[in-house]
């Protein structure tokens, strides 16, 4: 038995080596070319291959990773300013219409301004391949300073491109946000980027924060308010609930307002103008909101009619704006279809449920009006009959 065990525990010793060579080192290619170094880069399923020629300051390179989609894009890129995607001096490959593939280079000077064109540094024998659900770049590059070896590299995977060859904005899950770092073509060693995951989870709190307040405590709020003063015994109840909903939407909208606007500092050269702008409209409109609660005036008050129509004018736009800047949130933090779908059920819901009660406030308001009508002819019969 303890041979036994002993032999097995050689066995493993001898095959935990094997396992711990990086995948890079078993994949080939169709010109049977050899590169000198090879690595798994820790995010997006990507690898690099390259051979550094320290005489010509050149590297030649080969990039692989899978597309978001199979209409997608991969890219490589080094950096000669910063650690990020902004201004790096980028490879992009893709499939043309005609089932091609084609490698262009592209200057990333924002996020939202990709322009393709040359270099700070030349790039030649650039071609792409695509088989087996990863594309591959293959380029020969000029080290962007003479005898440089410690470059930054960023490395990225998108979804789609245009019809002019531009390629559509990425996602921005961890693996994303993350595929960036330093590279010694020297030794190996990469370094990764480090706050990709942080951003993420300050994304997200920011993102379920406002779905949260704007999206689903405000119009809940509302409904309290136009609907359960329709009936008497609910007073002065249905008050005390709006109140504490609404200021409990505007307390948690405006953490979650604070976050946003903290993440558009931190991010340079990221710019959402749309939902930005719509946010800011957002929240000083919720905060005219929050002070129509001390600017009430009583009822029968002379100004009870004009306040009314502020009261209700704001609250209406503060719903639509807060509805409309959540699936715009959606679609810029692009998270699983699950949670997209999610609150379309939950605001359905609130639909459905706020059509039926209009209905059935309508048919409680008409026969209120009926038995108001009704009473006097009602009274007057009895008098002429006593008479």
């Amino acid at each position: 038995m303890a041979s036994s065990f002993f032999l097995l525990t050689v066995v493993l010793l001898l095959i935990s080596p094997s396992h711990a060579q990086p995948t890079c080192a078993t994949q080939k290619f169709t010109n049977n070319e050899r590169y000198d170094r090879c690595i798994d880069l820790p995010e997006l399923g990507s690898y690099l291959h390259w051979s550094l020629d320290v005489a010509k300051d050149t590297v030649d390179i080969v990039f692989i990773a899978p597309p978001a989609t199979p209409d997608g894009w991969v890219s490589w890129a080094i950096n000669p300013t910063g650690e990020g995607m902004v201004g790096s001096q980028s490879l992009i490959a893709f499939t043309a219409a005609n089932g091609s593939m084609v490698v262009d280079t592209y200057n990333v000077s924002s996020y939202g301004a990709v322009v393709k064109g040359k270099l700070d540094f030349d790039v030649t024998d650039k071609k792409g391949e695509y088989s087996d659900g990863v594309m591959r770049i293959f380029a020969t590059v000029e080290l962007p300073e003479k005898g440089q070896t410690v470059v930054n590299q960023v490395w990225q995977v998108g979804g789609s491109v245009t019809e002019g060859g531009v390629p559509v904005r990425h996602a921005f899950q961890p693996g994303n946000l993350g595929s960036k770092g330093s590279l010694d073509l020297l030794s190996g060693e990469i370094s990764g980027g480090g706050n990709g995951n942080s951003k993420t989870k300050k994304r997200n709190i920011h993102g379920i924060l406002n779905a949260v307040s704007w999206g689903i405590l405000f119009p809940v709020g509302i409904m309290i308010a136009r609907y359960l003063r329709a009936f008497p015994a609910a007073d002065p109840a249905w008050f005390y609930l709006h109140g504490s909903s609404q200021v409990s939407a505007f307390a948690i909208g405006a953490a979650g307002w604070g976050t946003g606007m903290k993440l558009g500092s931190e991010s340079k050269g990221v710019k959402y103008s749309g939902h930005r702008n719509i946010g800011i409209a957002l929240f000083c409109l919720a905060t005219l909101q929050v002070f129509a609660l001390f600017l009430r005036p009583k009822v029968g008050h002379k100004f009870r009619f004009y306040w009314n129509i502020y009261h209700h004018g704001t609250g209406y736009a503060v719903i639509t704006l807060g509805i409309l800047n959540v699936f715009k949130g959606l679609e810029i933090l692009s998270p699983s279809s699950k949670w997209k779908l999610a609150y379309i059920i939950i605001i359905s819901s609130l639909g459905i449920i706020a059509f039926v009660l209009e209905a059935f406030t309508w048919i409680i308001v008409f026969k209120r009006k009926s038995v108001k009508v009704t009473k006097p002819n009602g009274d007057a019969r009895r008098q002429s009959s006593a008479a």
